[in-house]
C-alpha cells in the first residue's frame, strides 16, 4: 500500500529519491469531513451497544420471554463483534474504504430498522445480530482511515476524538436508553437512531471516496470458524462467569473457555503458516514490532481496569455496600466519564508534542494509586472520596488511552496497519470481559455469603485490580523515549518529527513471500 517512485525517460541517472514519508505526503482535501463521517458514525454505533442495557426488564414483559433469553439481546451482540471484529483486517486489505464504509452503514441500518419492526424476541435478536456485523467493521475502519489520513505529527490529536468516541458512547447509551424508555418505549430506542444511521450512510455515500489499494487476497474458510469458535467461545465463557461469577448457564463457561483458547492456538498456528505467503485473515506480524506489543499489553491492562473496575466493581460497590441507589450510583460516576472524554484531544495533542512515554507512565501511576485507593475505602467512606478517586482513575486512563492506540497503531508500515487495529480492537473485547470476569469470580469467592458480593470481596477484588495497576507501571516502563523512536525511524525528507515509537517499516516487511497482484481503486 506505499507509493513507488517512478523515472520520466531521459532523466539524467542519479541516486534514487528518498522514499515519501508520510508526514510529506499532502494532506486529504476533504480528511477532515471524511474523518468527521466516520467518527459521527462510530459514536452512533457504539452508542446503539450499550443503549439496549437499561430495557432488559421491560423486553422480558413486552415480548413474553424469560431473563436469561432476553439476555442474548446483549450477548448476541458482543458475541457477533467477537466473531467478526478478527476479520477486519483481512477486510480492510480486500476491500476500499468506501465498500466496507457502506457496507457497514447499511446492514446497520437493515438491523435497525429490523429491531425497530420487530413482531417479537427471534426478529429483535436478529436484528442485533445484523447491527453488530455493521458495528464490529467501523472502529477498526476509522483507526486505519486516520492512519492514512492524517500525517504522524497530528495523528495524537485526531485519534483522541476516537478516544472520546470510544469513551463518551457507551457512557451515555444507558442515560439515553433510560430517558428514551421512560417517555417512549423501546421502539424508540431503535426510531431515534434510525434517521442517524440513514444520514451517515447518505454523507458517506457521496463524500467518502479515497484513493486506496487493495490485495486480491483469498479467504481462508477454516480460519474464520476457527475464529469464530475460538473468539466466540473465549468472549461467552468470560462474559459468562462475569455475569454471575460462574452460575448456572446452557453451556459450562470454562467448557467455553476451554474450546476457545483450543481454537485460537490452532488458529495461531495457521496464521503463522499462511503469513509467509502473505494470505493469513489476520496477519500476525505486528507482533513483532516492539512499540505494538508493549502497547498492546498496555491497552490490555487498561480496558480489563476500565470495563472491569469502573463499569462493574464499582457500580456494585455503590450499592451494595454504600446502599446508594442506581440514580446516585450513575451520577457518582458522571464527573470521571466526563473527564475522560475531555482528555482526550488534548491528551492527543500532547502526544504529537511529546510522545506517548511522558504520559502513559504517569497514567500508569494515577491508575494504580486509585485502584489501592479504593481497596481502602469502607462502609462508611463519603461519597465524595468514591468520586474523587474514580476522577483519578479516569485521568490515568485519560492520559494512556489516546496515546496507546496511537502508539500501537502508528508503529507499523502501512500495509499491516488494517491487521494491527483488528488485533487491537478484538484486544478491546477479549480484556474487557476477561477483566469483568476475573474481579467478579474473585469478589463472590471472598464474600462471606453466596450471592451479591460484600465489601470483604469488593476490597479483595479492588486489591487483585491493584496489582494489575502495578503491572502496568512497571510495563510502561519499556515505552521508549520519542528521542529513540526519532533515532529508529527511517531517514526521509525534512518533515515534522514522526510520532513516537515509530519503527522501520522495512522490518515488517514479509520474508520471501511470493506478493499476490495489486490493484488500484479508487473508492
Amino acid at each position: 500500500m506505499t507509493d513507488t517512485a517512478t523515472t520520466t525517460p531521459g532523466e539524467s541517472p542519479g541516486p534514487p529519491d528518498p522514499p515519501v514519508q508520510a508526514d510529506q505526503a499532502p494532506p486529504h482535501p476533504r480528511s477532515g469531513l471524511l474523518i468527521s463521517v466516520l467518527v459521527t458514525s462510530a459514536f452512533v454505533m457504539i452508542l446503539n451497544e450499550t443503549i439496549l442495557s437499561v430495557a432488559l426488564r421491560d423486553l422480558t414483559l413486552a415480548l413474553d420471554v424469560s431473563t436469561t433469553t432476553v439476555q442474548w439481546l446483549t450477548s448476541g451482540f458482543l458475541l457477533t463483534m467477537a466473531v467478526v471484529i478478527p476479520t477486519t483486517g483481512f477486510l480492510l486489505e480486500r476491500f476500499t474504504p468506501r465498500q466496507i464504509f457502506l457496507a457497514s452503514l447499511s446492514m446497520f441500518t437493515l438491523g435497525t430498522l429490523l429491531s425497530a419492526l420487530a413482531p417479537g424476541f427471534a426478529t429483535l435478536l436478529v436484528g442485533r445480530v445484523v447491527q453488530a456485523c455493521g458495528t464490529a467493521v467501523m472502529i477498526p475502519l476509522l483507526m486505519t482511515s486516520v492512519m492514512r489520513l492524517v500525517p504522524p505529527h497530528r495523528r495524537g490529536a485526531t485519534m483522541g476524538t476516537i478516544t472520546i468516541v470510544i469513551a463518551v458512547a457507551p457512557a451515555l447509551g444507558p442515560t439515553i436508553g433510560g430517558a428514551v424508555l421512560a417517555g417512549l418505549g423501546w421502539r424508540w430506542m431503535f426510531w431515534l437512531v434510525l434517521p442517524l444511521a440513514v444520514g451517515a450512510l447518505t454523507i458517506g455515500a457521496v463524500w467518502l471516496r479515497l484513493d486506496s489499494r487493495t490485495r486480491a487476497v483469498p479467504l481462508d474458510v477454516l480460519s474464520v470458524l476457527l475464529s469464530a469458535v475460538g473468539f466466540g467461545g473465549l468472549l461467552y465463557g468470560l462474559s459468562s462467569i462475569g455475569e454471575s461469577g460462574g452460575g448456572e448457564h446452557p453451556v459450562p463457561p470454562w467448557s467455553a473457555v476451554v474450546v476457545g483458547v483450543a481454537a485460537l492456538v490452532v488458529f495461531v498456528v495457521r496464521q503463522l503458516r499462511l503469513q509467509r505467503h502473505d494470505r493469513a485473515l489476520l496477519d500476525l506480524r505486528p507482533f513483532t514490532n516492539r512499540s505494538f506489543v508493549v502497547a498492546l499489553i498496555l491497552a490490555g491492562l487498561l480496558f480489563m481496569c476500565l470495563l472491569g473496575v469502573a463499569s462493574i466493581l464499582l457500580p456494585l460497590y455503590l450499592q451494595t455496600v454504600m446502599d446508594t441507589g442506581t440514580f446516585v450510583s450513575g451520577l457518582a460516576v458522571l464527573p470521571g466519564g466526563l473527564v475522560l472524554g475531555a482528555l482526550g484531544r488534548p491528551v492527543g495533542a500532547m502526544f504529537d508534542r511529546f510522545g506517548a512515554r511522558p504520559l502513559v507512565i504517569p497514567g500508569a501511576l494515577a491508575m494504580a494509586v486509585s485502584l489501592w485507593l479504593f481497596a481502602a475505602l469502607g462502609p462508611d467512606s463519603p461519597l465524595a472520596a468514591v468520586v474523587a478517586i474514580h476522577v483519578v482513575l479516569m485521568t490515568g486512563l485519560g492520559l494512556m488511552m489516546t496515546p496507546l492506540m496511537t502508539e500501537s497503531l502508528g508503529s507499523l508500515p502501512d500495509h499491516l496497519t488494517s491487521h494491527g487495529s483488528a488485533i487491537l480492537t478484538t484486544l478491546q473485547q477479549v480484556a474487557g470481559a476477561f477483566g469483568t470476569a476475573v474481579f467478579v469470580t474473585v469478589a463472590a469467592l471472598a464474600s462471606a455469603t453466596a450471592g451479591a458480593p460484600d465489601a470483604a470481596g469488593l476490597r479483595t477484588a479492588f486489591m487483585v485490580a491493584g496489582c494489575i495497576g502495578v503491572l502496568a507501571v512497571v510495563t510502561a516502563l519499556f515505552v521508549r523515549r520519542p528521542a529513540a523512536a526519532a533515532e529508529s525511524a527511517p531517514v526521509g525528507g525534512g518533515g515534522p518529527p514522526p510520532a513516537a515509537g515509530v519503527e522501520d517499516p522495512a522490518a515488517a516487511e514479509p520474508q520471501g513471500a511470493a506478493p499476490l497482484p495489486v490493484r488500484d481503486e479508487n473508492a
